[in-house]
């Protein structure tokens, strides 16, 4: 490295370069000369750096517009503080690092020439110091990037941009069916926002589950059939459930989970279980074994939950989405043509559907609408660390001990997992939504954190305030009883508030709603929680308040 000055000169130099080239090479003014010709005259100069980040592995991106492979490089960075500013799961670092690794030899099987700087070679390099590194050796006039899905990564480019002065050509990222300035003219000055009617405005838009003579009214006669996809397993539960495939590991994910298990060997969770698609083609067969086998039983179960199963029928789609080797577009259309030739079970189609036009999209939109504040929103002044067992699942809870446990295994847990196990108990064991962030951030393979962060502070902790909630996500145990196995052999009763065997859901529960009963009772989202919680007598809701107490100052006892 040559320094900070040799950086910061870098955009003054390449104007003497660039004049040097015509005489050496008798270029016409104007004309452009290719990378290979200039390393040839010892310029060591590029036109467009095209940084591509970890979650953007997408060959039809926004950064390969105008591309031109004699004149540009690419340059991808593995860096040691993606995986350390959270504690990550290793098999997350995996993920990011082997599907990387295989875009990169993607590339170069194109003729595209790519700076790929490994963790393993350049062994501390952050983010901006690889950047700064290849901008010394390319010498380039530009740097491309799509918009990346973390503020924080944003920022880092903006520096890096400005300290060599060099113009960033950040572009809008088309795999996205709503663009951020579209979202945000949509939600407009609005204090309050629903993703129902953004999901509305969506459906229409891109003219998916509708009929009508106009093909503007929705497919069934309603818009959700929410309330059809929340059945639980009952005493049988789930019964055959088919497995999602398996995909065997090539040279290049050997190589990286060897690098993981040496790099990261004090990370949280395993490597044993890693099965997550890490190319364009594994991702399409993912989709293909959930359209053919999964999909037609989703629905009605996709809430259930039950010791042992760790994917039920969900699509497991989340982690190709999101490194976009699958596109939106894709998915949805390949779950219309299920439900058109099939004749499946529209409630289901649709409550997937939801997930993807309507939840997925509505997240990054209200991310970059409401970031930084959302990143320090903290509604209820909530103070408590997390426990301890959060990163071990050591605890007597046992729908805790399961989540957290499978999460550990898989680096993945369910929606109703993550929203009424581990979302739910933070907000009623007043943790500091921070810190709950960072720990979703760190253990799910799929989490970037544009989805991430205003699915856990905005839905399962309230942290906004409902921002785009109605209520915060609260149930008591007999919730968990209902939707699960859990309770079965646990050593806490479900339907004890207080006292010995009381089940801490259930304590935290009613005590939530206790300290928050004037608001709560104006809310006709809650109201009713708060008429049942009136029926308690006095006595009962003291012994609930103290023992309360004793479970909130010392949460690593549960």
């Amino acid at each position: 490295m040559r320094g900070l000055r040799a950086r910061n000169d870098v955009a003054q130099g390449l104007g003497e370069e660039l004049g040097r080239r015509e005489i050496l090479l008798g270029a016409l003014p104007g004309q452009q000369i290719s990378c290979v010709e200039r390393e040839e005259i010892g310029m060591s100069t590029c036109r467009h750096l095209v940084v591509v980040l970890g979650d953007q592995l997408n060959h039809d991106s926004a950064a390969f517009d105008d591309f031109d492979a004699t004149l540009d490089v690419v340059v991808m960075v593995e860096a040691r503080e993606e995986s350390t500013h959270v504690w990550s799961h290793k098999a997350r670092t995996a993920l990011f690092l082997s599907a990387m690794r295989h875009f990169a030899a993607e590339l170069q099987d194109k003729k595209i020439r790519v700076d790929y700087r490994k963790l393993d070679v350049h062994r501390d390099e952050s983010l901006q110091a690889g950047w700064l590194a290849a901008i010394e050796q390319h010498r380039p006039e530009s740097i491309v990037c799509v918009e990346p899905g973390d503020m924080r990564v944003w920022q880092a480019l903006n520096v890096t941009a400005a300290k060599v002065r060099l113009p960033l050509d950040i572009r809008a990222d088309r795999h996205f069916m709503c663009s951020r300035d579209a979202f945000a003219k949509w939600a407009g000055t609005s204090k309050s926002l629903r993703m129902e009617f953004f999901y509305r405005n969506m459906r229409r838009e891109h003219g998916v589950l509708m009929e009508g003579t106009k093909n503007d009214e929705p497919l069934g006669g309603q818009w959700n059939f929410d309330s059809e996809n929340r059945k639980s397993f009952g005493k049988s539960g789930p019964g055959f459930v088919p497995q999602p495939p398996q995909f065997a590991h090539d040279e290049i994910t050997r190589d990286v989970l060897a690098l993981v298990a040496r790099e990261f060997a004090a990370h949280p969770g395993s490597l044993e279980n890693f099965n997550w698609p890490v190319t364009r083609g594994e991702a399409l067969i993912a989709l293909k074994s959930f359209i053919d086998d999964r999909l037609d039983a989703f629905g009605p179960h996709q809430d259930a939950m039950w010791v042992g199963m760790a994917f039920g029928w969900h699509s497991l789609l989340s982690t190709s989405l999101n490194l976009k080797l699958l596109d939106p577009r894709e998915v949805i259309a390949a779950a219309e043509t299920a439900l058109q030739k099939r004749k499946l079970d529209l409630a289901g189609v649709e409550g997937f559907i939801r997930q993807i036009l309507g939840w997925r999209e509505f997240m990054r939109g209200v991310y970059f609408l409401d970031m930084p504040a959302m990143k320090t929103d903290n509604h209820f002044g909530h103070k408590n660390a997390l426990p301890t067992w959060y990163w071990t699942g050591d605890t007597g809870m046992n729908c805790l001990k399961q989540t957290v446990t499978q999460t550990l295994d898989y680096g993945y847990a369910h929606h109703i997992q993550r929203l009424m196990i581990t979302g739910m108990f933070g907000i009623t064991a007043e943790i500091e939504p921070q810190q709950l962030c960072d720990w979703y951030l760190a253990v799910y393979v799929d989490a970037v954190e544009w989805v991430e962060l205003p699915n856990t502070a905005g839905m399962a902790l309230f942290a906004n305030g409902g921002r785009f909630t109605s209520k915060p996500y609260v149930a008591s145990g007999a919730y968990v009883k209902r939707m699960s196995n859990y309770c079965n052999g646990c050593r806490y009763k479900p339907e004890i508030k207080s006292g010995p065997g009381a089940c801490p859901v259930t304590t935290l529960y009613w005590n939530f709603l206790d300290g928050h009963e004037k608001t709560f009772a104006a809310n006709p989202r809650t109201s009713l929680m708060i008429k049942n919680l009136t029926r308690m007598a006095d006595d009962e809701r003291a012994a609930i308040r103290a023992d309360a107490r004793q479970m909130l100052g010392n949460l690593d006892a549960l």
